[in-house]
């Protein structure tokens, strides 16, 4: 078997792990089947599941996570979205996208700073500390006290940070969903906060 041989069988076994998650999503179908191309399905369902494990993913990480071309990757997104299959929301220079349906303002709000690592490091360390500093975030993610500072100041215009008195999350029970049931898509220390949630739940509920 050749390099590209390889890389074609990779791809296509990507394809359809990710089109087994996508095919058991709501509207499945709706955006290919009509045009009776398989491979062409099969990539959009592949997307759409994809997205139902990494809601937020921005462009350049779908396209590459599938190994896709740029040209497919917009292609099959923009049939997806005209079908109400995913949603497209913006966060700064990124498009990001969901699932169509799943989630409110917050939560996609949330889901754009989640999918950045130094927000996400102060949410999950709130989440476990919530009465935590911010020279103890800046500590505990390694990073400068502005950077704590300046990533404060954006959760708190996008309403998912209170700083009236110290740092104080808001709607931490949706923050504390998002990040479990996603917590794969995440990384380690999402995954660990997943395994304790149950000790979270008398801060969150």
């Amino acid at each position: 078997m050749t390099g590209k041989d390889r890389v074609d069988e990779d791809k296509r076994a990507t394809l359809r792990r990710f089109a087994t998650v996508g095919a058991g999503a709501p509207l499945v179908g709706a955006a290919g089947s009509a045009a009776g191309e398989t491979g062409e399905s099969e990539a959009r369902d592949a997307i759409a599941g994809y997205l139902a494990t990494t809601p937020g993913a921005h462009f350049s990480k779908i396209r590459d996570d599938l190994q896709l071309g740029t040209g497919e990757t917009q292609h099959h997104l923009r049939t997806l979205e005209e079908a109400g299959r995913v949603e497209r929301f913006a966060d700064g220079d990124y498009s990001r996208f969901v699932p169509a349906g799943r989630f409110d303002a917050f939560e996609r709000c949330a889901l754009g700073y989640l999918r950045r690592e130094t927000p996400r490091g102060m949410i999950i360390h709130l989440l476990r500390e919530p009465d935590a500093a911010a020279s103890e975030l800046a500590d505990a993610l390694e990073v400068s006290a502005p950077t704590v500072s300046k990533y404060a100041a954006e959760l708190e215009s996008q309403g998912l940070l209170d700083r009236s008195d110290g740092y104080s999350l808001v709607r931490p029970e949706s923050l504390l969903v998002l990040l479990t049931r996603h917590a794969d898509s995440f990384g380690p220390d999402a995954v660990s906060l997943a395994s304790d949630a149950d000790a979270l739940v008398s801060y969150t509920g």
